[in-house]
């Protein structure tokens, strides 16, 4: 029977496919997962973090809603048709036990991915 893919393999798949937009094809080489596993895997993990966040993010409902953060972003930040602003950050860690390279990144160091969501008022 083969391992079971784990909490920690399952989120980083699924940041790495939001934050870099590749496909299952590409990230089956970086994950060391098959594409049709990875396609659940990101589906799951997707709604479970919707789930989990429901209460604590925001997402605007209405077309009104966008054109208001649309607005405060330009205004305050001269962000033009933006909505919301993505940032990612390297965090380093230590390697856990068993993890071999999944946490490596080509800065020479083992970190996770940390990324912010923000309106214009952070």
């Amino acid at each position: 029977m083969r391992k079971a893919i784990t909490p920690n393999e399952r989120l980083l798949a699924t940041l790495r496919y939001l934050a870099t937009g590749s496909t299952l094809e590409d990230l089956k080489f970086s994950c060391h997962i098959a594409p049709q596993t990875l396609g659940k895997i990101i589906r799951d993990t997707s709604e479970a973090i919707f789930k989990a966040q429901r209460n604590f993010c925001k997402c605007p409902t209405t077309e009104e809603d966008r054109e208001n953060i649309a607005g405060e972003l330009e205004h305050r930040w001269n962000f033009p048709n933006c909505i919301e602003a993505v940032d990612g950050k390297h965090v380093a860690t230590v390697l856990p036990p068993g993890s071999r390279s999944y946490i490596y990144n080509y800065k020479n160091f083992h970190s996770q991915v940390l990324l912010g969501i923000a309106d214009a008022n952070y």
